[in-house]
């Protein structure tokens, strides 16, 4: 049977972690303050930005929310970032994704103050990791390093196959693994003979945004898989890129859908939030 890796638990470790940290804030008056940002109602995103507050609350991060209706203009949301980012008591900026069409998203992200980009998509800190220079690492990319380290899989020296190459994904997971060590394959929608290019992988990574998509065709004996999709399946219930129930029979650890990669992309936003005072000073990086 293969190691079923419990992303709740480890999530539960991290928040812990970090309310220890904001409890030796608080007695030195620091409050670090995540200021959210949602435009229009999509429903999914609605449900994230009430479980980010719900985990602020829960570890002691202050948190303030603007819910703006779905016309509201680029000028708009880019005044109220300029002000967030002239805010001293805001130290951490997070506008929810996606934003209506007739808003550049790029021009919004560019828009943060790096030092506050706890999402890390301003391109300062995109180039950062590039470069493995100090930054905010993007939450759900960090979120598998931390779950593989935690878990005892060794990454270094091992063989990592990424399925997918999306800017909040793929792109930046590739750039992590290769910083712990990894021999990195991304993969793609043009990638040729994809399954047999997946079976070299040690470590499978998937970020397909496909139901059931990854088979057991895809995985060798023994690989480490790790499911970032999440869909609803016709029979109402949760499912991720991973085809759980052929792939878990083969492989050596996996992450199920719910309960393994979803809750660590919060914690790890918790954790991105507390970055700048590692040192319990009130000096950011």
């Amino acid at each position: 049977m293969p190691q079923i890796i419990d992303g709740r638990a480890i999530a539960r470790q991290i928040q812990d972690e970090c309310r220890e940290k904001t409890a030796a804030l608080a007695v030195r008056g620091i409050v670090p303050c995540l200021a959210v940002v949602i435009v229009g109602d999509d429903p999914a995103s609605h449900i994230y930005v009430r479980n980010k507050k719900k985990t602020c609350a829960d570890i002691g991060i202050a948190s303030l929310s603007y819910e703006l209706p779905a016309d509201t203009g680029e000028a708009e949301l880019l005044s109220l970032i300029g002000q967030l980012n002239g805010d001293g008591a805001v130290t951490a900026i997070l506008v929810q994704l996606p934003l209506p069409a007739h808003i550049d998203e790029g021009r919004v992200m560019a828009a943060i103050d790096p030092a506050k980009d706890v999402d890390c998509f301003h391109p300062m800190n995109v180039g950062k990791l590039a470069l493995g220079r100090p930054a905010y690492l993007p939450a759900t990319p960090a979120g598998i390093v931390e779950v593989l380290k935690r878990s005892q899989i060794a990454i270094s020296g091992s063989e990592c196959v990424i399925i997918g190459r999306s800017n909040i994904v793929g792109k930046p997971m590739a750039l992590l693994m290769l910083r712990e060590n990894a021999t990195v394959t991304v993969c793609h929608t043009k990638t040729v003979n994809l399954a047999a290019v997946c079976r070299r992988a040690d470590i499978l990574i998937v970020a397909a945004g496909c139901a059931k998509m990854v088979t057991a065709e895809y995985v060798k004996e023994g690989a480490v898989v790790i499911d970032v999709g999440m869909h609803r399946g016709e029979d109402g219930k949760l499912c991720g890129d991973v085809d759980f129930d052929s792939v878990a029979p083969i492989c050596s650890a996996i992450t199920p859908v719910p309960g393994g990669i979803g809750p660590m992309t919060i914690a790890m936003l918790m954790s991105n939030c507390l970055r700048g005072y590692d040192d319990l000073s009130q000096m950011r990086i």
